[in-house]
């Protein structure tokens, strides 16, 4: 993916994520802790991701998109070129929490391969139960 970059444990967050993590859930998130990764490409997006190490897996903690080019692909490559780059770190199980109200995404993640495996009920603040999707176990 031309123009992408990671972002290791540690990384102070560019201003332009944080404001794409702001648009698109209300926050910004911050600086990365030890164990999480960002894999972003100006102006598009990015994936923020938390690797467990001990394991090899992984879980995706948010995917943005800028809102003017949302629904035009960038959240299928952005998934699809970190999946890649976990993939070479040898972290190739990955798991993920998604509102049971985003159909959208819940789509993209059906059809990337992502398995439903179940709910977890009243996971977000606001009481939402989340959907639990995992790929390649």
């Amino acid at each position: 993916m031309s123009g992408a970059i990671h972002l290791a444990p540690g990384s102070r967050v560019p201003a332009w994520v944080e404001a794409i993590d702001r648009a698109c859930f209300g926050e910004a998130w911050g600086p990365l802790d030890e164990y999480e990764h960002i894999w972003a490409t100006y102006p598009y997006g990015f994936t923020r991701w938390r690797i467990i190490p001990e394991v090899q897996e992984a879980e995706l903690l948010r995917i943005g998109v800028a809102v003017e080019l949302r629904r035009s692909g960038h959240g299928r490559r952005l998934l699809r070129h970190a999946q890649a780059q976990l993939a070479r770190l040898k972290v190739e199980v990955l798991h993920l929490e998604v509102r049971i109200s985003n159909s959208a995404a819940r789509s993209l993640y059906e059809s990337e391969g992502w398995v439903y495996r179940g709910v977890r009920k009243g996971y977000y603040r606001d009481g939402e139960s989340a959907a639990l999707y995992s790929r390649g176990d």
